[in-house]
């Protein structure tokens, strides 16, 4: 039984998750670094919040980990890197919190338009301070919003039902996409120059680090107001504080910081900022969305699937049409290395059919993870396989074509002077291996196959059943291969259990018998 460490709370129905799909659930919250790393030994998968510390040296630690989850979205804890390096896939949970940042952010802009909190504050202070506190509308304001993903469009449609202009500036996103939300693209500069009021929603990297500093401040009008419920550090906490103290600037409101947690920034206690201690994410709601959407993600990988949320795996959902030949493709890849001596320097992945009109880059992946797994080259997932590919210098070749003359999709891998084909059936849905070496037939793969080249002659066939079965072996089926000329010359035997060496080479030593090569699928 696979064991999931989690090292922080997450919902009860995560666990759940998690239970009922037959994995041992290890809860050991808040453990010192030295006793987290004994905890990691043997555990194939760690779920972590944010603070939880994922370095390099706990992923050494972890040699047993095939997934790490962070409920929630940032992964500034995780060392991703380092997860790769190692095979391990890292998974987050990047739509939990969604609705509650955008409610933040507009939380904090009706704050910071109201002066909410300093009229509370004065009021419980014993002042009644009513024309000093006036605030401004939103109504008909422009609101220039920084990152228009996810959260950036849910802030647009709710700024929109209040009245707001809305602009944005985000170099993925089309002036066609940004129409569709009601949203006119603009460069940075120019969109702070026309803002009234400023959202971040964009990721925290070397590019964004200070993104809002001194300089892009000195182009804005005296009624910006600046909101950041993003990521700590785009903003330049300093150059904000001073822009709002001077009356450069007419306020602002931010929930995350340089460094955190922290009781101490040049934005605390400057008149016209109003601050919270990371709230975006902290609803009841989104906090059981991060804990079960997490555990489906690890789940997921723990089963070998395809996982949505995976951060660092090359390769997107495969489409409905593909999803049946994600497994073929890890199928054929290790059917396909059985037949070879060593890795050649040049695989051909071919799709026809109508699987060759799709993105199959998901299938190409797998195709590779079946080869390497079974070519013995260490550990072997979606995450690394293309890192491992790119060492030994093998060049990776995608073909396509629309025909696929006997079947309607057929996946086929070439290398070295072998090929492997397969299909899957229209009958049952199962995976059926059609082609081997160019020699054509038609089988279930099985865990235990030789694959027989001989001479076409007389008593071959019978020849090899005798051998196997003075054996002990049990052919669970047998199968013909035809060459494009109609020569039966290749033959591939399933048996239950694997053939030993000594049987090998003495199906070897048949007459007409030219090569054996025997197939353990992993």
């Amino acid at each position: 039984m696979k064991r999931v460490l989690i090292s922080e709370p997450i919902a009860d129905r995560g666990l759940e998750v998690l239970r009922e799909a037959g994995y041992e659930v290890d809860v050991q919250v808040g453990l010192e670094p030295a006793a987290l790393l004994e905890a990691i030994v043997g555990a194939s998968a760690l779920v972590v919040r944010s603070a939880t510390q994922v370095t390099a040296e706990l992923l050494e630690a972890g040699a047993d980990l095939e997934v790490v989850g962070r409920a929630g979205v940032g992964l500034d804890n995780v060392d991703v890197g380092a997860a790769t390096a190692h095979g391990v896939m890292v998974v987050n949970a990047p739509e939990s919190n969604i609705i509650s940042a955008a409610e933040q952010t507009i939380a904090l802009m009706m704050a910071q338009a109201r002066n909410i909190p300093q009229a509370h504050a004065a009021l419980v202070d014993g002042r009644w301070e009513r024309s000093k506190w006036e605030g401004v509308e939103l109504d008909g304001k422009t609101l220039g919003i920084v990152g228009f993903g996810r959260i950036g469009r849910l802030v647009a449609t709710r700024a929109k039902a209040l009245g707001m202009r809305i602009v944005a500036h985000d170099p993925f996103v089309s002036e066609e996409g940004a129409r569709k939300e009601g949203a006119t693209l603009l460069d940075l500069d120019e969109l702070v120059a026309s803002a009234d009021f400023l959202t971040l929603h964009l990721a925290k990297t070397p590019d964004t680090i200070g993104l809002i500093g001194k300089e892009l401040l000195a182009k804005a009008r005296p009624e910006l107001r600046v909101i950041n419920v993003a990521r700590g550090g785009i903003v330049d906490e300093a150059a904000l504080a001073e822009a709002v103290s001077s009356g450069q600037i007419a306020g602002a409101a931010i929930d995350v910081f340089d460094s955190e947690p922290t009781t101490d920034s040049p934005l605390f206690g400057v008149p016209g900022i109003i601050v919270t201690p990371h709230l975006g994410a902290s609803t009841r709601e989104a906090q059981d969305k991060a804990g079960i959407v997490i555990a489906e993600q690890v789940q997921l990988a723990l089963a070998g699937d395809f996982v949505p949320f995976a951060v660092n795996v090359d390769a997107g959902a495969a489409p409905e049409l593909l999803k049946p030949f994600v497994p073929v493709g890890e199928l054929v890849g290790a059917t396909f290395a059985g037949l070879i001596d060593r890795l050649p320097d040049q695989i051909d992945v071919e799709f026809r059919g109508e699987i060759a009109e799709v993105d199959n880059s998901l299938a190409v992946l797998s195709v590779l993870k079946g080869v390497l797994a079974q070519a013995g080259d260490g550990p072997v997932s979606y995450v690394n396989v293309k890192s491992v590919v790119d060492q030994r210098g093998i060049e990776i070749r995608t073909v396509t074509a629309a025909a696929a003359h006997d079947h309607i999709n057929v996946l086929t891998v070439r290398g070295g002077g072998h090929s492997v084909g397969a299909t899957v059936s229209s009958l049952d849905g199962e995976a059926r291996i059609i082609e081997v070496d160019e020699h054509r037939l038609e089988l279930r793969p099985r865990p235990d196959m030789l694959v027989i080249r001989n001479e076409d002659l007389p008593g071959v066939v019978g020849a090899v059943g005798c051998e196997l079965g003075n054996a002990g072996v049990n052919i669970s089926s047998m199968h013909l291969g035809e060459s494009a000329d109609g020569v039966a010359a290749l033959m591939v035997v399933a048996t239950d259990e694997a053939v030993p060496p000594g049987v090998i080479d003495a199906v070897l030593a048949l007459d007409n018998v030219a090569t054996v090569r025997a197939i353990r699928i992993r």
